[in-house]
């Protein structure tokens, strides 16, 4: 099998995989399966406070996912994805709850603008849970070779897709009264705040 194919076949069987993002490199599995997301949690040894993100596909698939993404959050999420950024938006109906750390009522999502081949593996599982493959507080691998070799070692499949930007994405949260960038990344986040502004403000016209 390729390791695309690889990369799909272990995700199904809910096992954690090393895949190519558009920021760095990720570890990802199975979002569907609460047990699927703690194997992650363990190869990476990450609290399992702490939550992850939701990365689908495609911006519709995501929505198909969080249904009760509609309205503001639904545009705003077409405004700035695919693209490097991590969303947080209201998760009132605690979906994912395995991913969202302590903070069920909010949930974290992207949108990469990925090309081959984790392009292909995303459109074949729809969507994953997805972190940096990296221990914590190390440096985000912006390359395979830096992903450290215990978490290559114990991945389902591991894919390589070359050098990226080693920058991580750009997160943004949405749940409160005005929109706040947590962590700034790959992207401006005051570009992404000026193109939601105006975004809404289009809407409100």
């Amino acid at each position: 099998m390729s390791p695309i194919d690889d990369a799909v076949a272990a995700i199904r069987r809910g096992e954690p995989v090393v895949l190519p993002f558009d920021t760095v490199y990720g570890l990802a599995a199975d979002p569907y399966r609460d047990e699927s997301t703690r194997l992650l949690y363990q190869l990476k040894g990450r609290e399992q406070t702490k939550p992850s993100a939701l990365v689908a596909c495609d911006v519709d698939y995501l929505l198909e996912c969080v249904p009760e993404l509609r309205g503001r959050s639904a545009l705003i999420a077409r405004e700035l994805l695919p693209g490097p950024y991590t969303l947080i938006f209201p998760n009132p109906a605690q979906r994912f709850r395995w991913v969202t750390g302590t903070s069920p009522d909010a949930i974290g999502v992207r949108v990469p603008d990925v090309v081959e081949p984790s392009a292909y593996v995303l459109a074949r599982v729809g969507a994953v849970v997805a972190t940096s493959a990296n221990r914590p507080g190390e440096p985000d691998p912006a390359s395979l070779d830096e992903v450290p070799e215990e978490l290559r070692a114990g991945a389902g499949a591991v894919v390589d897709g070359g050098r990226l930007r080693g920058a991580p994405s750009t997160v943004i949260d949405f749940t409160g009264a005005e929109p706040r960038v947590l962590r700034l990344g790959a992207a401006s986040g005051s570009e992404a705040l000026e193109r939601v502004a105006a975004l809404v403000t289009g809407a409100r016209g």
